[in-house]
């Protein structure tokens, strides 16, 4: 049996400043993508037979410069839907609640098309992504990689190992890293979390990028 393969995408503008990021379709900033970018290695050597992909284009393309190929769009790996916290940080939030946790009070509505979601939403949606998940690894010994967003990740690992979508809160996720879930002796447990090639390394994967776009331009001129 293989593994469920965790990958959050590159940094944004809002991942950055700690704004809430839902359904607002953010593009990577240029770290970001070069994050994305190399994750390449640590993914060369696994054998993925399904990848599932977020809607969003941060995480499209996320699977794209990561190298995993064929991937299927799929709307409920959406990150978690903030309603009227959409763009907001923490911060501003503790100003009016100061006692306010996302991860036990949910969000207030947004807009009509955007009313917001509670833990038990979330948890209802990684209950029925890790069910498809689940079954392509039950008849296969290869992995499944999941791409999506943190808060979300957060909450389908909690719903992997038996705990309530709250317990998400216990698993810190990082922009641009890797997370596998797998078995021992028969029960759930993580066996890798934020993976990700060292900083100096990927400024190293940045100047080669500069480097050949530079190459290119030269070539084409």
């Amino acid at each position: 049996m293989g593994e469920l393969i965790l990958v959050r995408h590159g940094e944004t503008t809002w991942s950055l400043s700690g704004q809430h990021t839902s359904y607002t379709d953010l593009p990577m900033t240029e770290r970001g993508e070069n994050q994305a970018r190399s994750l390449v290695p640590l993914l060369s050597e696994r054998r993925i037979g399904l990848t599932l992909v977020s809607p969003m284009t941060r995480a499209r393309r996320t699977a794209e410069l990561a190298g995993l190929g064929t991937f299927r769009v799929t709307p409920d790996l959406r990150e978690w839907n903030y309603g009227g916290y959409e763009g907001i940080t923490t911060t501003e939030i503790h100003r009016t609640r100061p006692d306010w946790d996302l991860w036990t009070d949910g969000v207030v509505p947004g807009p009509a098309s955007q009313p917001g979601e509670s833990p038990a939403d979330v948890g209802h949606r990684a209950d029925s992504v890790l069910a498809e998940a689940l079954k392509a690894l039950d008849s296969s010994d290869e992995d499944v990689a999941l791409v999506s967003h943190a808060h979300f990740l957060r909450v389908l690992t909690a719903r992997y190992l038996g705990l309530a979508p709250a317990a998400g809160a216990l698993f810190l996720l990082a922009t641009g890293t890797i997370c596998r879930l797998g078995t021992e002796h028969g029960r759930p447990v993580i066996t890798a979390w934020n993976l990700a090639l060292p900083e100096r390394l990927l400024r190293a994967t940045a100047r080669e990028k500069e480097q050949r776009e530079k190459e290119h331009k030269e070539n084409v001129a």
